[in-house]
């Protein structure tokens, strides 16, 4: 509540337009460690949103461009802090350990990290464990300690390049986790808290198709996993000292299409963060006696955003939308009940709506969708669609608060998310049902919640845009290709366009770890064919396509660059041919590739990305953008 208080001083001080980006903070002991302009410092927990703060190390140091703190972490007796530092235009990384002193000063800094720890071992000496990333997998574990024992050692290699490694600390303290995963299988051991050195413990071979994920609360070990039937996540225990799957009892079950979102530990309550059916809830479970309380959470949200907590008594969250900034939410755990951050509401909520509605794909499955829109819109068929999508991976299409989104929504667009199958909205089958030799189901959902929105009186195909990136651009290029005449115009960002010669090339990075997502064309002739199917590269032909905006990073590794410039020139080739075959009067699209300099894969934050994007659309629409970037303005500061 004392968090809720200071929020809301702030949000009364400022305009409520304003949208300000936090960085990475934690809390330990009485301090808050947090970024300040280029520095990483600390404040005493009641000084934290004043000026009084201690500088610890300044990130210019490291002579990177416009560097950021992605992740906090310290040791426990605060003797260490570590930070990882990484720019916005690469997805490497340098972590920082600080010793902290009277006059603190970086005590060793280490490339290429990916995930970190502190621990502490039976002599009180802090043992720092993280994970190296090279080439975009992340497979050995090292250890290091610090001052007069300094030491630094590789603890575990993973020899199968298909897996990766990351650390996992339990908010207890009590075990760091070490798990292997990969697309469909996990593996975890346990590195004793207490006794660093030990040998770790394995708690279940891995086994495929079988995932899993530890905590642990008084010397039980609580696992999140699919194993058994149906294959959807559900809780289950096992005492600690006998970890393996046989030991392991079931102890509570969701509810058909449910997603779990995250889960969260405290001392005698496990909480559950779930969308079921499009909409979010928490469960929290009572441990002493089991008991369960569902909470429906207001219809407006559409994601969680988690908080770093280590109060016993409460369990703080947010919640945000496309178009409203997060807002905080906690539940009181003696009180059992859920508070909400006071404060000055957001007008989005009188002056938009948020329906929920679903189209029927083509073999009858349900595709949910969400859709905002202004509540004094006249005439919803007039006026522009923006159509979201992704369906890859099992993951979730993004719906954190963008403040362009809010502005189309201000001017009269309507926003369209659609939660094909692929994704991971109604839980591990809804990602079955759209990987491997089932991708057209996303391509058939795509096709029918877009002609659903039209039916419904949502806009029209002329004025209809779709949006992706990354993997979600695999979709929008094939219904580019099947069904261009349900658009107007499309934006890209680091689209993946080239499936069938990026997974038959196993020199990338990612190929192998892969494969369980899109399949294997250089052994498996099915999945060969298959790919030929819907790769959006290989299947352009000489047809009206809608207009293109496509924003591409020079050395991305995730999507390489050279299967972007493939895919366009092949494109501008079969529009060249069409416009001779259509003769005179004909306007072809416009295809415009926009090349950025850097490693990164996504800039989500790039207002040069921002803008040209809005610009591409509204011009190709025929649209007046004045007031939008008037609007927008309110939001960036260009």
């Amino acid at each position: 509540m004392d968090a809720f208080e200071k929020v809301r001083t702030r949000l009364e001080t400022q305009p409520q337009e304003e949208y300000e980006i936090i960085n990475a903070e934690i809390k330990h002991g009485g301090f808050v460690y947090y970024q300040e302009g280029c520095c990483l410092v600390r404040s005493k927990d009641e000084e934290a949103d004043s000026d009084n703060y201690e500088v610890l190390f300044n990130l210019e140091e490291l002579k990177l461009d416009q560097p950021f703190i992605d992740c906090i972490r310290v040791a426990p007796d605060e003797k260490y802090v570590a930070a990882k530092i990484r720019t916005e235009d690469s997805e490497t990384s340098t972590l920082i350990v600080v010793k902290l002193s009277d006059q603190p000063v970086m005590e060793a800094s280490f490339p290429n990290v990916s995930s970190f720890e502190w621990v502490k071992d039976e002599e009180d000496e802090d043992v720092l464990f993280y994970t190296f990333q090279k080439n975009l997998r992340c497979q050995d574990v090292y250890r290091a300690t610090f001052g007069e024992n300094r030491r630094n050692e590789r603890f575990y290699t993973e020899k199968d390049p298909s897996y990766f490694v990351f650390l996992y600390l339990t908010k207890d303290s009590r075990f760091l986790t070490l798990n292997i995963m990969n697309k469909m299988t996990s593996e975890v051991w346990l590195i004793d808290g207490l006794s660093p050195w030990d040998p770790p413990v394995l708690i279940q071979k891995r086994i495929y198709g079988v995932l899993y994920y530890v905590e642990h609360r008084d010397d039980e070990l609580y696992i999140l996993t699919n194993v058994g039937e149906p294959t959807e996540f559900k809780l289950m225990r096992t005492a600690a000292d006998a970890p393996a799957i046989m030991n392991w009892d079931l102890f509570f079950t969701m509810k058909r299409n449910t997603k779990v979102v995250d889960l969260d530990m405290f001392k005698d309550h496990c909480v559950l963060f779930l969308k079921h059916s499009n909409l979010l809830y928490v469960n929290v479970i009572g441990l002493a006696d089991d008991s369960v309380r569902s909470l429906k959470l207001p219809p407006w949200a559409c994601g969680f955003i988690m908080d770093t907590n280590s109060d016993p008594k409460n369990c703080p969250f947010q919640l945000c939308s496309p178009i409203r900034p997060p807002k905080y939410y906690t539940y009181k755990f003696a009180e059992g009940k859920l508070f909400e951050e006071t404060g000055h509401e957001d007008p989005i909520t009188k002056t938009s709506r948020v329906l929920r509605i679903e189209a029927k794909s083509k073999d009858g499955k349900l595709v949910p969708m969400t859709i905002f829109h202004k509540t004094d819109s006249e005439d919803l068929q007039k006026k522009p669609l923006l159509v979201h999508v992704y369906g890859a991976y099992g993951m979730d299409l993004k719906m954190n608060f963008r403040p362009e989104r809010r502005v189309l929504v201000d001017d009269g667009w309507i926003l369209a998310y659609c939660h094909v199958r692929g994704g991971g909205e109604l839980g591990l089958q809804w990602h079955a049902d759209g990987r491997l030799t089932k991708k057209l189901n996303g391509l058939a959902d795509l096709e029918a919640c877009i002609k659903t929105l039209h039916s419904q009186g949502f806009s029209q195909p002329s004025l209809t845009t779709l949006s992706a990136f990354s993997a979600g651009g695999v979709l929008v290029g094939a219904l580019c290709n099947s069904k261009p005449e349900l658009l107007r115009a499309v934006t890209l960002e680091a689209p993946f366009l080239d499936v069938l010669n990026t997974m038959m090339d196993t020199t990338l990075p990612l190929t192998l770890e892969e494969l369980e997502e899109w399949g294997n064309p250089s052994s498996d002739e099915k999945h060969k064919n298959y790919i030929k199917r819907y790769c959006p590269c290989q299947n352009i032909k000489p047809q009206h396509y809608p207009s293109i905006h496509i924003t591409a990073y020079e050395n991305d590794e995730r999507v390489p660059l050279k299967g972007i410039v493939n895919y366009t020139e092949k494109l501008k080739e079969a529009i060249a041919e069409h416009t001779k075959e259509a003769g005179e009067g004909y306007q072809p699209p416009n295809i415009i590739l926009d090349i950025q300099p850097g490693g990164s894969h996504v800039i989500e934050d790039s207002h040069k990305k921002i803008t040209a994007q809005m610009k591409f659309l509204y011009e190709e629409l025929g649209l007046d953008s004045t007031n939008a970037f008037e609007d927008l303005k309110k939001y960036l500061k260009f």
